[in-house]
């Protein structure tokens, strides 16, 4: 995977966790007003390729450590790809707050949902399984969707 890549894969997990933490994506605008607040500026074009994993490698370490503190992760995870650890621990915990949110909304829309005709209870199941089967990690929420998630990635481990 090239560094460009790598880069928009973190990039995007975080943006996904948000989703699975307030219901909705934070926007370009939100993250720009952000950024301002830290005295950096982001264009659009800029933002696009970073998530989308083309053109030149970002690697200004002032806008990374900038992403991080919007996302409350470690700066590691955007500054530096190719560490071991740190980052893998943070994707790690990312991923499987992701998974257990997934596996909530399952069993919320399981209980909710018990009046939908069976077709629609089932192409929902179906498609909230295929996220969660995306990963190993939604895959044991979804078994013991009892467990509690964590309030931040850094409390996961």
């Amino acid at each position: 995977m090239s560094p460009q890549a790598e880069l928009a894969r973190r990039l995007n997990l975080l943006l996904d966790v948000v989703v699975a933490e307030r219901g909705q994506p934070i926007t370009f605008r939100e993250v720009q007003e952000k950024l301002a607040g830290r005295g950096i500026k982001l264009s659009r074009a800029r933002w696009f390729y970073m998530k989308d994993g083309t053109g030149r490698l970002v690697s200004d370490p002032a806008l990374l450590s900038a992403l991080c503190e919007i996302f409350n992760v470690d700066p590691a995870y955007l500054l530096d790809a190719d560490s071991g650890d740190l980052p893998q621990r943070i994707d790690s915990q990312l991923e499987f707050v992701k998974s257990l949110r997934a596996a909530r909304v399952k069993t919320f829309a399981a209980r909710t949902l018990g009046d939908v005709s069976p077709e629609t209870l089932q192409a929902i199941t179906e498609y909230l399984n295929k996220d969660i089967s995306r990963r190993p990690e939604g895959e044991r929420a979804a078994a013991n969707s009892q467990v509690e998630s964590p309030e931040s990635p850094e409390q996961a481990g």
